[in-house]
């Protein structure tokens, strides 16, 4: 309860300002969450150090940010989004590839903690065009730019600020929960333990084509929550964007590729150790991947989406999960139709799977980022079912319950399946 009493009060301290000279001039917004999530105990033979806890257990995570920014000159933005962070994921966050909460970091605190989390500059280039309206958002100051245009990021930011989004499936605080529902699942983008890194990206728009490239740190360690500077260690990621109308519905095509340049294990030499554990095998190498991401208008109110995404499992999981190729297909719903048009509802589905190395590697006793159970005796692939309601309580104000059906957790089939019943209460100005 008391948790609950801080996130509205924190969201309602900054209420959205700005100052309005040939388009705003500065503004603030900020956001709380709150998400808990329990399971109850699950068949489990034996487990290893990256399990989920089979036992009845619940947690809870919450974070309050800041987004401030200020337009230097025509075109040319900065921010800065300090953010409190506190809490844990269910066991500490491991035991599940496609992780069940999109806002349970790798690194838990039971005590608050202050974290810098983005601090970029952002410079527009107008090229022409018919002239759009910019609203006013969290880290987007309200104004105009013209239909072509090139953007320019650099600093301290998500790789996912800016891609593999998606309309229905890419937001942890206002739509799904799961990893690998609202982001590609073998996706493994550059960030510290916090999803964050250092780096530039560049946005080209074309009337109905966007074409995005970026150059990102690495962490110092897989996992880790230093990032190596000066990009001694680094992903190159590049997106196309095709958006396109079937009949009168808007949708959406992005094609996604990325390579990771660094130190890194690979599973065949780690399984070769008389213990498996990759960090005793890294060397210089590379790691590529691929991803379609679809979001089509089916009709008011109505969207589905699609993911799909591989990447090279050869080598260890860099950043985000262990998942060598996954496929995610849902829907969202919003409450026009039956008279609640701030609610949503959502329904996803998920199948994600690891390389024939990954699996010897964990059979054999080796761990991962985040998972690892001592033993793959069977191996499946993990099956996630995922489906929430939105209730808009307010302006503002959210209100989420969330369910998932989690199948072979870990790829490992002796395990599960387990139920996680989560709730979500988000607040923002």
């Amino acid at each position: 309860m008391r948790a609950v009493l801080v996130i509205v009060a924190v969201a309602s301290l900054v209420p959205g300002v700005a100052l309005r000279a040939h388009g705003d001039v500065w503004s603030l917004h900020s956001q709380a969450t709150f998400v808990w999530q329990y399971h109850p105990a699950f068949r489990s033979p034996y487990r290893g150090v990256n399990s989920l806890d089979p036992g009845s257990r619940g947690d809870e995570t919450f974070d309050a940010t800041l987004f401030a920014g200020v337009r230097l000159w025509d075109g040319g933005e900065f921010y800065a989004d300090p953010e409190i962070d506190q809490g844990f994921g269910l066991s500490n966050t491991v035991g599940v590839a496609g992780f069940p909460s999109g806002e349970a970091y790798k690194v838990g605190k039971s005590e608050p903690y202050f974290r810098l989390q983005r601090l970029f500059f952002r410079q527009t280039f107008d090229l022409g065009g018919s002239m759009g309206v910019v609203d006013a958002d969290a880290n987007q100051i309200a104004g105009a730019r013209t239909a072509d245009n090139l953007v320019l990021t650099i600093g301290k930011f998500s790789v996912t600020d800016i891609f593999d989004a998606n309309a229905y499936a890419h937001d942890p605080k206002q739509d799904f929960f799961n990893w690998a529902v609202i982001d590609s699942g073998a996706f493994d983008y550059a960030a510290d333990a916090w999803g964050y890194s250092y780096g530039a990206a560049a946005e080209w728009t074309r009337s109905w084509w966007t074409l995005r490239a970026g150059l990102f740190d690495l962490s110092r360690v897989p996992n880790g929550a230093a990032l190596e500077t000066g990009l001694g260690q680094f992903e190159i990621v590049g997106e196309l964007e095709g958006r396109y109308a079937l009949g009168a519905r808007p949708g959406a095509l992005k094609l996604l590729g990325f390579v990771n340049r660094g130190r890194m294990g690979s599973y065949r030499d780690a399984t070769a150790l008389a213990a498996p554990d990759t960090a005793l095998v890294r060397r210089y190498r590379s790691r590529p991947g691929v991803a379609i991401n679809i979001a089509q208008q089916i009709d008011d109110g109505l969207g589905v989406f699609l993911r799909a995404s591989a990447n090279d499992g050869s080598q260890e999981a860099y950043e985000f999960t262990e998942i060598n190729r996954s496929l995610t297909a849902g829907l969202s719903l919003s409450g026009d139709g039956w008279g609640r048009p701030g609610d949503t509802v959502g329904l996803a589905a998920v199948m994600n799977d690891i390389s024939k190395a990954a699996r010897a590697y964990l059979a054999a006793g080796g761990a991962g980022i985040l998972i690892g159970d001592g033993a793959l005796t069977h191996y499946r692939n993990e099956k996630i079912l995922e489906t929430y309601y939105r209730v808009g309580v307010a302006d503002g104000l959210g209100l989420s319950l969330d369910y998932q059906w989690i199948g072979n957790p870990a790829y490992n089939g002796d395990r599960g399946p387990v139920s996680v019943i989560g709730l979500r209460l988000h607040a923002e100005r």
